[in-house]
């Protein structure tokens, strides 16, 4: 190749890359614009008056005063004007006040999201590495051990995460006394909820890894592998899971997106702070503001969870790479 023609080449993929940076974007803010709609139709659409519930059930607020309300708060402002309105409030970063707590919503989210955050990491983490060592340890393989795990595996996805909470509380807190029973300080108040996140969630990502590991195991590169004198193990790590990642990281992305959901019943059952006790507390108060920018928080994480996806599938198999 001459230098010409080398010192072209970026250059030619330069109009590529913008254009797949730019489609990216437009269907992350394709998504959003959807979820912030349904959100706001849904507030909409909620039975009841929103200034009751700013209110609260026992005041004696005279008309008047209601009447004010509604002008402050542009109850009575034509619904298109209210959508766009809503609209322009979110492209600055504003996702509202709340109507109980008469604080914005940014910031209500924002100092429970470290909590969330790091409950939900460390559990994803750890449901991770036990699927990893549990199908390496048995794919390809017919024995009492892959049974067992199989089995172990098929408990933990029935078992409801609020049950598994309470049994682990039980056993690891309320007798053994390993474990605090509430509270954030220190790891070891993290352990618990997070192997009860974990788990159900390991049993499904080592269902899914074994399958795949079985089927590479049977592709002719590993006959290659083996007859260069690779160890079983080798093969395993360094051949077969690499091409059995792809089903396991589709995977992962889509419970990053469910493990929000999943951290309220966890919160509550270990009275920890967090986006899920933030949002039960908001749901049984009606406090719809704070309702949508978890909604709009959720939306945010899943597509931004799902487009590194994408980019990973190229980084584990190049030949999933485009142009």
């Amino acid at each position: 190749m001459t230098s010409a023609a080398a010192s072209a080449a970026p250059t030619a993929r330069l109009p590529r890359v913008l254009r797949a940076v730019g489609g990216r974007l437009v269907a992350i803010a394709t998504v959003l614009l959807g979820a912030a709609t349904l959100a706001f139709a849904g507030l909409k659409l909620l039975p009841g008056d929103p200034v009751a519930t700013l209110l609260g059930p026992q005041t004696t607020a005279s008309p008047a005063v209601r009447a004010q309300i509604r002008a402050d708060y542009g109850f009575d402002d034509p619904l298109a004007s209210q959508y766009l309105h809503y609209l322009r409030e979110l492209l600055h970063g504003r996702l509202g006040e709340s109507y109980q707590l008469q604080q914005p919503v940014s910031a209500l989210i924002g100092e429970q999201f470290g909590s969330t955050f790091e409950l939900a990491l460390s559990a994803l983490v750890l449901a991770v590495v036990i699927a990893v060592v549990s199908a390496l340890a048995t794919a390809g393989r017919r024995s009492a051990l892959r049974s067992a795990l199989g089995a172990w595996e098929l408990v933990a996805v029935s078992t409801p995460s609020f049950w598994l909470g309470i049994v682990l509380l039980t056993v690891f807190s309320f007798r053994l006394q390993w474990f605090p029973v509430a509270g954030t300080e220190g790891v070891q108040t993290l352990v618990l909820p997070a192997v009860t996140l974990a788990l159900p969630i390991a049993g499904v990502l080592a269902q899914v890894l074994r399958e795949s590991l079985d089927k590479a195991l049977g592709e002719p590169f590993v006959v290659t592998a083996r007859a260069r004198g690779l160890s079983a193990t080798a093969v395993r790590v360094r051949h077969a899971f690499r091409h059995a990642a792809i089903p396991l990281l589709t995977l992962s992305g889509w419970l990053i997106g469910t493990l929000l959901g999943g951290t309220v019943l966890v919160e509550k059952v270990f009275a920890r702070p967090g986006i899920g006790a933030l949002t039960l507390q908001s749901v049984n108060t009606k406090d719809m503001p704070v309702v949508m920018g978890v909604v709009l928080l959720a939306a945010l994480v899943f597509v931004l969870i799902s487009q590194l996806t994408d980019v990973l599938y190229a980084v584990i198999d190049p030949r999933l790479r485009k142009g």
